[in-house]
């Protein structure tokens, strides 16, 4: 028989060391389990999406974005926190397997407390997020085991993975003692700030004071850019909450369709448009651009799913059940679009660092197409029509660059590359 080799040996999952990944390994992808785990913020950024939805349907903007802009960062926060470490320290073995099995279900505690929380900032009442912060102790104790388990077994990385473990602990405490303490709104925005100071300060004296972590970079990229197609989906989702609402009424017709298409293109564009971003090759050379690029994100993936909502308000107001006004309806979509362009093109900007006025024709170009369908709906033109020209918005960046952009770009990248 021809002796076994290691490349056609069965997989195990026996227990091994964690001692580090390599940073330069050669076609790093995301493993089943990484996209197992991330199946279940599809639950939470939906929840989020539709709480957000409703409110802003309902006219209570502030309070609206006050609990979408906690939940989001809630939800975009547990998912980090988890994908770096999983980029530097993964060894699929069963120990890490079962971890990772218990953080999954500190994320779906995590977003069944979110309506309680957005109910409780819309009732002016104090923040009701224990059942939030029971999710997350539920994965922040399984994620701190995972970062001493790293520290007593990668002692090149003791200092960092220490770091991490304190910064979390110290971020928890603080907000279980939030579920017990009855403060206003004003007061408990101000902790929550603090804490997430807290939160985002511990990742930059891990990697930039105490050693790093070995993560990669082609894969981290990998990582956000399939959590950007996963919060796409609530677009998907608003776009059928839309053609639902004007085939329930009116079966299929020229609205529908027009819904349909609007709908399917702004989310085809916005996908488009994230994926000419060279995160993985820029934040190979220059591993030091991944905070910005990385905290930044959690913007994004917020514009994102707040577009989904938008389109579910849109869905909303065609059934009469909004209380709002058709220019107030299609700014739910404009705005979220807009800032998302935005933060892309901040991206861009910031992964080269390279800024050209071609750029900015294309950001007012695409400002144009924005105000538009704003303007058509204060004059009385149809939701439908109203979100068909919205769905253009994107599409200005996308095309600009397929035409000419690019040329720009790979000048940019290649004095980056070789500086």
């Amino acid at each position: 028989m021809p002796e076994q080799t290691p490349a056609s040996r069965l997989p195990t999952h026996h227990l091994s060391s964690m001692r580090g990944r390599d940073p330069h390994e050669h076609h790093r992808v995301a493993t089943p389990l990484e996209l197992l785990f991330d199946l279940t913020f599809v639950i939470a950024f939906g929840l989020a999406a539709s709480q957000l939805a409703h409110l802003l349907a309902e006219g209570h903007y502030a309070a609206g974005l006050m609990g979408f802009g906690f939940a989001m960062f809630a939800v975009c926060w547990a998912w980090v926190n988890f994908s770096w470490f999983a980029s530097a320290f993964d060894t699929d073995d069963w120990v890490y397997r079962m971890t990772t099995m218990v953080q999954m279900v500190g994320v779906l505690i995590l977003a069944l407390g979110l309506p309680q929380m957005f109910e409780s900032i819309d009732k002016g009442e104090h923040v009701n997020n224990g059942i939030m912060v029971l999710g997350y102790v539920v994965m922040r104790v399984a994620m701190t085991f995972q970062w001493l388990r790293a520290a007593r077994q990668n002692p090149e990385r003791r200092a960092a993975c220490l770091t991490y473990a304190i910064a979390i602990s110290i971020a928890q405490i603080g907000w279980v003692v939030l579920i017990f303490i009855d403060m206003p709104l004003l007061p408990t925005f101000l902790c929550v700030v603090t804490l997430t100071l807290v939160e985002m300060l511990g990742p930059v004296v891990a990697e930039r004071r105490n050693g790093g972590t070995p993560w990669h970079a082609h894969h981290i990229a990998e990582r956000y850019g399939l959590l950007a197609i996963i919060t796409l989906g609530e677009g998907v989702v608003g776009t059928v909450a839309s053609i639902s609402a004007i085939t329930g009424e009116q079966g299929w017709n020229l609205d529908a369709i027009l819904v349909c298409i609007a709908g399917t293109g702004l989310t085809f564009g916005m996908w488009w448009l994230y994926f000419l971003l060279p995160s993985g090759q820029i934040l190979h050379r220059f591993r030091n651009r991944s905070f910005l690029w990385g905290y930044g994100h959690m913007l994004i993936f917020a514009a994102i799913a707040a577009t989904g909502a938008g389109l579910h308000v849109a869905a909303y107001y065609i059934e009469h059940k909004a209380h709002i006004s058709a220019t107030a309806t299609v700014l739910t979509v404009a705005v979220p679009v807009g800032a998302y362009i935005l933060l892309i093109f901040a991206h861009y900007v910031y992964l080269l660092q390279r800024m050209e006025a071609f750029y900015l024709w294309l950001q007012a170009g695409s400002a144009i197409l924005l105000a538009l369908p704003v303007l058509a709906a204060a004059a009385g033109v149809g939701m439908t029509a109203c979100l068909a020209v919205l769905m253009l918005a994107p599409l200005v960046p996308v095309i600009g660059y397929e035409v000419k952009g690019h040329h720009y770009g790979n000048r940019a990248l290649a004095r980056a590359l070789e500086s």
